[in-house]
């Protein structure tokens, strides 16, 4: 029997590849996952763990290219595009800037959250059923303005979204924000509440999934960088990586924000750009928040566990440029200390910054490839990987074996995009 064959490869082992593995694993198939360096060592490692139905609604709406433009000039905004030149993050800017329509705006709303709230009960019940050590739990998550306007915004453009789409959101006054939170300083205009969201830690449930891929019979190659892949007869034959060559029946690109430079290989121009996050985690403070919170003004993300305490969010869009940005880890401190009693912990444990997979139009791309007859697509999951990742493991190893998927895939397939 060859040992470098499998029935399924997934390239790339975040928690997208995990979960694809995972699934395809309980349908049956043999599975080799292809990682760079270790499961879980990007985006999947340093975000803020939250699972958040509420996040249906896309940034793309009217008015938010005008917003991306003006804060080329603010290094330290909490959404920044890099003025460099660069012929790529342009193009996908021009097709963003397309769907800055309701029309477009509603379409993705409605794809994002069937598979939000889907993945939502199904991570739940994988995190119990195969006791996965990874600190979940299901508090909510609450959203806190200090001004009415930020609020009333929001109101409309979130909260009525939410609404329309059967997602809980609770209004609540200053005054109850501040006595359901006392974490918080006062001053408190109101808060939306979303008691379906839920938070774990993004690290650790990675383990856990790379902890059940192994126990499952899963084999993980880490250390394995893809230099090459080969083709036959409209499929893809092989891929060679620095640990040796890999053949699979079907292969599954869950490659994240390395999706574009690696889909070149295989004459795919995928419509995404990585945008850049930051997180900065600390042991926990005494007054911890209770729940996940979203500071709106500064939009910063608060996350604690019982292992500590995270900082977290912002969006940068500066290409595949690497490292810390000082003033957007300095803007996460000043957006907390506005905001919090206790916004530090007594240590800093970690300062992080990772690529988020963001589509052209915000909406996952899963599924069939239209190019490469055997190949399946499962990234651009933007900032909701963690959030997406049971439903998209399960809707992957569906099509993978031929199976019904339990929602429609159609607004997800790699054919919107010719791909």
């Amino acid at each position: 029997m060859d040992a470098s064959r499998s029935d399924v490869l997934v390239l790339g082992g975040g928690v997208i590849g995990l979960a694809s593995a995972y699934y395809l694993l309980k349908s049956g198939a043999s599975v080799r996952v292809l990682e760079q360096g270790t499961p879980g060592c990007g985006s999947s490692h340093g975000n803020c763990g939250t699972i958040t139905p509420s996040h249906a609604a896309p940034l793309a709406m009217p008015g938010m290219l005008g917003v991306a433009l003006r804060s080329m000039f603010r290094g330290d905004a909490p959404l920044y595009l890099n003025p460099r030149p660069d012929l790529e993050r342009l193009r996908w800017l021009l097709g963003f800037a397309r769907r800055c329509n309701w029309r477009d705006f509603e379409r993705a709303a409605i794809a994002r959250s069937a598979i939000l709230q889907h993945s939502r009960g199904l991570l739940e019940s994988l995190v119990r059923s195969d006791g996965l050590d990874c600190e979940f739990v299901n508090p909510g998550e609450l959203y806190v303005y200090r001004t009415p306007a930020m609020l009333a915004a929001d109101e409309r453009h979130h909260a009525q979204v939410l609404d329309r789409l059967g997602v809980e959101v609770r209004r609540l006054r200053g005054d109850e924000v501040e006595a359901a939170e006392p974490a918080l300083k006062p001053g408190v205009a109101g808060g939306l509440f979303h008691p379906g969201d839920a938070q774990l830690r993004p690290d650790r449930y990675a383990a856990e999934l790379a902890r059940r891929v192994r126990e499952l019979g899963g084999v993980i190659e880490c250390g394995a960088r893809i230099d090459q892949f080969g083709t036959k007869d409209g499929r893809v034959s092989h891929v060679r990586t620095t640990r040796g060559v890999f053949h699979g029946e079907r292969v599954v690109m869950a490659l994240g924000a390395w999706s574009p430079l690696l889909g070149r290989m295989l004459d795919l121009r995928l419509p995404m750009q990585p945008g850049k996050g930051y997180s900065l985690t600390y042991t926990r403070p005494v007054r911890a928040p209770k729940q996940a919170l979203v500071l709106r003004e500064a939009a910063v993300c608060v996350t604690t566990w019982g292992s500590g305490y995270r900082l977290g969010s912002t969006m940068e869009f500066s290409g595949y440029a690497e490292g810390l940005n000082r003033a957007r880890l300095d803007a996460l401190r000043r957006g907390a200390a506005a905001a919090l009693h206790e916004p530090e912990g007594p240590e800093l444990l970690e300062e992080w910054w990772g690529w988020r997979p963001m589509s052209v139009d915000e909406v996952p791309i899963i599924g069939q490839s239209t190019r490469w007859s055997n190949l399946l697509l499962a990234t651009a999951h933007g900032m909701l990987g963690v959030s997406m990742s049971a439903a998209t493991g399960e809707l992957v190893a569906a099509l993978a074996s031929g199976h019904a998927p339990k929602i429609d895939p159609s607004p997800y397939a790699p054919a919107r995009f010719r791909l």
